[in-house]
């Protein structure tokens, strides 16, 4: 538990930088509230158990950030593709996938990348099954739909939260 509590004081340290620079006023002041965040908040917050602190799954973390990056470049060019094309093909529907994952993080990570690609939406979620609105349905069976949909990030995410 202190480990994973150390990764989050980090983990939000390193935000701090990111956004604030890198000032030795600033760095304290930020280490000061990622102390306090992670103290207050850490020990009623069961959902960061959920990470796998293991090197591959930091290495996964890394490779799906740009796995999710250039699935968004590709959804933003079909999607703008679209748009801009006479006759706007499209075939708009609701989908059901099915996902793997058993981690509540996990999962509500994977709904929010598929919500963030253009042309996907997820709607509604019951337990594995998540309700994903389809901008062009190619396949309406539930596991050409998971290959197509939830399969390029589960992989990663499966690794990240076990």
């Amino acid at each position: 538990m202190l480990k994973k509590g150390t990764l989050l004081f980090f983990l939000l340290l390193i935000v701090w930088i990111l956004l604030a620079g890198t000032d030795l006023q600033e760095i304290f002041f930020g280490a000061l509230i990622s102390l306090i965040l992670t103290v207050v908040f850490f020990s009623k917050a069961s959902i960061f158990s959920e990470f796998n602190l293991n090197p591959k799954a930091i290495i996964f973390m890394l490779i799906y950030i740009f796995v999710f990056a250039w699935e968004l470049i590709k959804s933003n060019m079909d999607v703008a593709f679209r748009v801009i094309h006479p006759i706007i093909p499209i075939n708009p529907g609701i989908v059901k996938v099915k996902t793997k994952l058993k981690s509540k993080l996990g999962r509500v990570i994977l709904a929010n990348s598929i919500t963030l690609t253009p042309g996907t939406l997820t709607v509604d979620t019951n337990g594995e099954d998540y309700y994903i609105h389809w901008i062009d349905i190619t396949s309406d069976d539930i596991e050409g739909a998971t290959k197509q949909i939830v399969s390029k990030f589960e992989k990663y995410l499966e690794v990240i939260f076990g």
